[in-house]
């Protein structure tokens, strides 16, 4: 239930301003060109239009309570709006599982440096994340590492029925047996992150936006960026060793 209105203050320049219509203000401004000020000229354009000034406040209660019943029809069509979004979204995602993952991979360049990243959530609060460096290759070489050690992070926690997000849709269809032409590259890899999926047969995989998948994405940076320090660290140490 919204709350009854106030009766507007037919005395008020504001209040006339957000209630009249179109032509009250076009009336006004003639009246004002002939030199009355534009507060009053709006009150007379408003009580012509009402019948007279006895008949205005009737005219400003009837005009806001419809403005009123507007903003509440607008703002239940924009519940509406995102109650449907935030349902359409929750279908892509799939019903929540007890256990979800999130893994990523990135190289710099491409290919270079690999950092993968994984995320694991369980029912009772568990949090396990990893973020180190995978060596050399390509970008979906570096994903499908990523899910690899999301894979295994959740056979050493028994974690299941178990969700899958990540944002290579390459890794996703390849690992997932829909891609039109498996990666023949990809196939060492493809074949261990299948032996692992076989060990967790409660297990669904599911294609993300990039925006949705911060927190693996930025442990897949941490991992890349762990690594360039250790060898900085590395090559100074070379550096200071004695002759």
């Amino acid at each position: 239930m919204f709350p009854t209105p106030l009766a507007p203050d037919a005395t008020d320049p504001a209040t006339l301003a957000l209630l009249s219509n179109r032509a009250e203000r076009a009336a006004s401004r003639r009246l004002a060109a002939r030199g009355i000020g534009s507060d009053e000229a709006l009150g007379l354009a408003m009580q012509a239009a009402a019948g007279g000034a006895a008949r205005l406040p009737a005219l400003l209660a009837r005009r806001a309570a419809e403005q009123a019943a507007q903003a509440a029809s607008a703002a239940a069509r924009e519940q509406r709006r995102l109650a449907l979004q935030e349902h359409r979204a929750a279908l892509k995602l799939g019903v929540p599982t007890p256990w979800r993952g999130w893994f990523d991979g990135s190289a710099w360049p491409n290919p270079g440096r690999c950092g993968i990243g994984a995320l694991l959530t369980g029912p009772a609060g568990e949090h396990h994340a990893s973020a180190r460096a995978a060596g050399y290759g390509n970008s979906s070489e570096a994903e499908y590492r990523a899910l690899i050690a999301l894979l295994e992070m959740a056979l050493t926690n028994g974690a299941g029925p178990l969700t899958v997000y990540g944002d290579s849709k390459v890794v996703i269809d390849d690992v997932g047996a829909t891609a039109a032409r498996p990666a023949a590259a990809l196939r060492p890899l493809r074949e261990q992150a299948q032996a692992l999926l076989a060990r967790l047969p409660q297990t669904t995989l599911r294609w993300i936006p990039r925006h949705r998948n911060g927190a693996a994405d930025a442990l897949s940076q941490q991992g890349r960026a762990a690594d360039d320090s250790d060898d900085a660290n590395g090559r100074a140490a070379a550096l200071a060793a004695p002759l």
